[in-house]
């Protein structure tokens, strides 16, 4: 074949890219030698797409790709004539045809290939066009993989544009559809041309994060072991290094989604990782700018901690925690959330290194985070920093001391009245925690006035809420102080008689399961004279003595000691008359 021009080339194209669609149909029809021609049919995808993508191209036609065009349509009329015989089951023998489809499928390799260099030269690299339009939405399996094939081969043999926008139209359709995410885990060598990607120039490097991020965050845990196999962890422990921002991000929450398993914690530290991660943390103050990429970062280094040698290692680089600490004072709720988790994580189950938190001033930044003047802090932030107060400082005197002594008290107090109900929930867990403490904390707790908030929690719909009140509010007014402090209020004693008179309960639940808690509360307050007489006096005794029928001995005990008082009363009242 002589020399031909760009209209004649393109007629080949045409031609070869029809004889291929011709070919991959009819091998879907042939019964024998499926393996061989499953192959075939992939060499013949990602030869399509590279020829796809040179129908538009304005510029002139090498002569090299002429001769690869010949060299093409010879091999494809070669193929047709295998398939033929295959589908018509008339060939020799089945040695002999296993040999032919070998070699056939070596020739399409070799033309691909030769094809990748043309690219390379960048003869072919103006003019490209994304040809293979993606499928529609109630697409079929097949003809999702054909799509992802041509981005493939694009990706194989493309220039650097033309690779970074096949990466953008495979990150577009696994943002819009997961089952591309599948697809592209199914596919053999796609997820390592992404891995290898991570190492490549900074646009290429963060679209091949992205798009390993989407194969991450999907499926089971099955389909993250493919990334750990394919030898992703180092390259994204070099993109976290040496990236652009976004890229880095991308990066980092890939890690994060495969040190969910504790197993991969190794690798990354083995690769550097945890020096990486320390210094993204380290450098930056946690706000706006950044503020993602060290939020996440914290995550990662949140999964390894469980490795005790790790962690260790975190704290001797980290000089006592100074970064992490630091960063619970950040405006971003990312980072705010994840230091606090990996503190958490870092001290719970370590009395040294809880020590170290009070030094560094950890506990007083949770409180801040609290604080009713701290709008930079979300509700989640603040329910994470109070399971960390709940989770460290009722173990420790030194944790205790430190978080009694910056105004805590006011904190909880102030989310009890006036926080998120997810919060509220949160503060009367951690005041529950608090009320089963030494006395002088019991009695501080009632100066400061938890009592008449914990009442309002006893009609709470989750009765979860109603026993967290109801205990805690009992063992406040165990405290004799409290107890007066408590009978003062006339409203206070009302009310759980209130909730206990189900006559008038207007067939309200609320309270229901509650009675033994609130049987209790009154039982302890018999012990004061005056909240003795104010619960006699009320007009709710029959309702009491109803319960006693049905309630057990703790209601029986109340009515007994109620009509003691009471015979006393009318004894007293017939002697001074």
């Amino acid at each position: 074949m002589g020399e031909e021009t760009g209209e004649e080339s393109k007629a080949s194209i045409g031609r070869a890219i029809e004889a291929i669609s011709s070919l991959i149909s009819l091998s879907h029809s042939i019964k024998s030698f499926n393996v061989k021609w499953q192959l075939i049919r992939t060499k013949l995808e990602e030869l399509y797409s590279g020829l796809a993508a040179l129908q538009n191209l304005d510029s002139d036609f090498d002569p090299s790709l002429s001769s690869l065009l010949s060299a093409i349509l010879a091999t494809l009329r070669d193929c047709y004539d295998l398939a033929t015989r295959c589908v018509n089951v008339s060939y020799s023998g089945k040695l002999l045809m296993q040999s032919d489809l070998d070699l056939i499928a070596g020739k399409f390799d070799r033309h691909t290939r030769n094809l990748s260099r043309i690219y390379s030269a960048g003869i072919l690299s103006h003019g490209f066009a994304i040809v293979v339009s993606k499928p529609t939405a109630n697409s079929c399996k097949d003809d999702m993989r054909f799509y992802v094939r041509d981005l493939l081969t694009r990706m194989k043999i493309g220039d650097l544009e033309m690779k970074k926008q096949a990466l953008r139209k495979l990150n577009e359709a696994m943002e819009e559809d997961d089952r591309y995410a599948k697809t592209v885990i199914e596919i053999s060598d796609v997820v390592n041309i992404l891995v290898g990607f991570l190492d490549s120039e900074t646009g290429i490097q963060e679209e091949s994060a992205k798009a390993l991020l989407f194969i991450s965050g999907f499926g089971s845990h099955t389909h993250r072991s493919v990334l750990i196999r394919s030898g992703v962890i180092g390259p994204l422990v070099r993109a976290l290094e040496n990236g652009n921002d976004s890229g880095r991000e991308a990066s980092a929450r890939c890690l994060m989604k495969l040190t969910e398993n504790s197993e991969n914690a190794w690798s990354v530290s083995a690769h550097g990782g945890v020096s990486a991660l320390l210094k993204i943390c380290s450098c930056g103050d946690g706000e706006s700018n950044g503020g993602e990429l060290i939020g996440v970062s914290c995550g990662v280094l949140r999964n390894l901690v469980g490795v005790e040698e790790i962690k260790r290692y975190m704290i001797e680089e980290d000089d006592g925690l100074t970064t992490f600490v630091k960063l619970i004072g950040s405006k971003e709720e990312i980072v705010q959330v994840n230091s606090i988790d990996l503190l958490l994580s870092m001290c719970c189950k370590d009395e040294e290194t809880r020590e170290s938190l009070v030094r560094e001033g950890g506990i007083e930044k949770l409180v801040c985070v609290l604080s009713s003047s701290d709008s930079n802090s979300s509700s989640k932030a603040k329910e994470v920093a109070l399971r960390a107060i709940d989770s460290l400082c009722f173990g420790s005197v030194n944790c205790l001391n430190a978080l009694l002594s910056c105004k805590f008290l006011d904190c909880l107090l102030y989310l009890l009245r006036n926080g998120e109900i997810s919060v509220q929930e949160s503060a009367l867990k951690v005041t529950s925690r608090l009320c089963g403490l030494q006395e002088e904390v019991k009695r501080l707790m009632g100066e400061a006035g938890f009592m008449p908030e914990l009442v309002k929690f006893l009609d709470a719909k989750s009765m979860e809420v109603r026993e967290m009140a109801s205990v805690a509010l009992y063992c406040l007014i165990s405290v004799p102080r409290n107890r007066k402090k408590f009978a003062q209020d006339d409203f206070n004693i009302s009310y759980i008689l209130k909730l206990l008179d189900h006559d008038e309960d207007d067939g309200r639940s609320s309270v229901m399961g509650n009675t033994k808690f609130l049987i209790s509360i009154l039982m302890s307050l018999t012990s004061c004279n005056s909240a003795r007489r104010k619960i006699a006096a009320s007009g709710y005794l029959k309702s009491i003595e109803k319960l006693a029928e049905t309630e057990g001995s703790d209601a029986k005990k109340l009515v007994k000691k109620l009509s003691k008082n009471r015979f006393r009363s009318m004894l007293s009242g017939i002697w001074h008359s």
